[in-house]
């Protein structure tokens, strides 16, 4: 436990404290160290991509399907896989925590992070399929982090099955995806007992069983995630907008808030200014999950015909989860009043929202809603893992098996009761990808790069 303690405060404990005007301070962990001058430095590598290229990200995202491998995904299919994993319990509850501990001006700040980080989301994702191999027991492709920082460090000739740095990435992942699986189990659970009063153990066995029989098939995970992310996203969206024009009188209000604070000028003199940047930044990097190299096992698995549009589409991946899904959170709760929310805190703060907005319905289709993210984003992170098991183990069905009954078991458990510890393993885990793939992301960023002004090239 002193060990685990160490490494979890390492990545995400202040690791540099910067004072500011009024009192506050700034507190910056290794993680936010990391990734906000990596997405600044990627952002002019690929001459702010975010900017320029969203109307391209758009025209590839309605593309018909033109890989020639019939067990292969398309790239929108590749996108609606990392959508599912982005789009999560985070998107609802961990929006609500930023705001709560930041303020709305922590809204704007998860916007400069998408911005940010999606031109980090198209680097890795173009590397993904520029090193993806043939998959010997799903059909099409697969790939991710573990196979280029592989290529990045063991030479195609010397024979080697295995890079050091790789092996800690692939752990690192299976780690972390155990440990979300209990978060997912006990996020449904619990709202569903505050929703309709049932008993945990109901809702976990039934959650556990649909699981199982989606992810123990073979192919199943695509053609439900195909269904299933679109129905969830367009249903909250929908949702979020009918709010909206509920309360659209308020709507001026609530961006002259978010803009004010956003800036401090109210937190600089209460204290609160480095709470405002660091609740929305880290929000932000948390949710898109740009640079962890979670996104890229999927890209990788993508029969696209040119490597520098799944990179486009994985950019446009984290515009979906941040600047819309997040901000759907942020409209609910910045249009509620505030006298409504006071001292309360995640789901309870969501679902009293709703319960403002929509009376028990609201209630009732925020409970649905985080069972629709939290159960898409199982079934994305065992898809993630596929190809890190196989780095790992070799191709054979049974460690791909075992791996996915330990989730199955892992999600059970957290149904039941919430431990800490193995929670915690979630975040540990994402840490630890994060450095071992921004290790390989700086030196084979070129690669990504020259798809890109090929891309570009042939295009224009």
């Amino acid at each position: 436990m002193t060990v685990f303690n160490a490494i979890y405060q390492i990545l995400w404990g202040d690791l540099i404290t910067i004072p500011l005007p009024g009192g506050s301070s700034l507190g910056l962990s290794l993680l936010v160290l990391i990734l906000i001058p990596s997405g600044i430095f990627f952002t002019i590598r690929t001459r702010f991509l975010p900017f320029r290229s969203l109307p391209e990200m758009l025209r590839i995202a309605v593309e018909k399907k033109t890989g020639s491998s019939r067990d292969s995904i398309s790239g929108i299919q590749a996108l609606i896989i990392s959508t599912a994993t982005r789009v999560g319990m985070g998107n609802l509850v961990g929006v609500v925590a930023a705001i709560s501990a930041g303020g709305a001006g922590a809204v704007f700040w998860m916007w400069i992070m998408a911005l940010l980080c999606s031109s980090t989301a198209f680097i890795e994702a173009t590397l993904a399929q520029l090193h993806k191999e043939k998959d010997p027991l799903y059909g099409g492709y697969r790939g991710g982090p573990a196979y280029y920082i592989h290529h990045l460090f063991v030479k195609k000739d010397s024979g080697r099955k295995h890079s050091v740095i790789a092996v800690l990435f692939a752990l690192s992942g299976l780690i972390c995806w155990c440990g979300i699986s209990q978060v997912i189990g006990n996020s449904v659970s619990s709202a569903f007992t505050n929703a309709f009063h049932i008993p945990p153990l109901y809702t976990t066995i039934l959650l556990v069983l649909v699981a199982a029989v989606i992810v123990l098939r073979k192919n199943a995970t695509v053609k439900v995630l195909d269904i299933l992310v679109p129905v969830m996203a367009g249903l909250y969206f929908l949702f979020t907008v009918l709010i909206i024009i509920k309360n659209a009188g308020q709507l001026p209000a609530v961006f002259e808030r978010i803009f004010a604070e956003a800036f401090g000028l109210r937190q600089v003199a209460a204290g609160g200014f480095g709470a405002v940047i660091m609740n929305g930044a880290k929000r932000g990097l948390f949710s898109n999950e740009a640079g962890s190299g979670s996104a890229p096992c999927a890209a990788a698995a993508a029969d696209i015909s040119h490597p520098a549009k799944e990179g486009l589409l994985q950019a446009l991946g984290v515009f979906i989860d941040t600047l819309v899904i997040c901000s759907c959170s942020a409209m609910i709760m910045l249009l509620t009043p505030t006298e409504l929310t006071k001292d309360l805190a995640g789901m309870d703060l969501l679902q009293a929202a709703m319960h403002h907005h929509l009376g028990d319905l609201g209630v009732i289709f925020i409970a649905v809603i985080l069972w629709m993210f939290s159960f898409s984003t199982f079934i994305g992170i065992l898809f993630y893992a596929r190809s890190n098991v196989a780095y790992l183990f070799g191709d054979n069905w049974l460690s791909q098996t075992l791996y996915k009954i330990l989730a199955l078991v892992m999600l059970f458990i957290g149904g039941l009761a919430a431990y800490t510890f193995v929670w915690d393993l979630g975040d540990v885990g994402i840490g630890l990808m994060t450095i071992f793939n921004m290790i390989a992301l700086f030196p084979l960023s070129g690669q990504a790069l020259d798809a890109l002004r090929d891309y570009e090239a042939k295009r224009k």
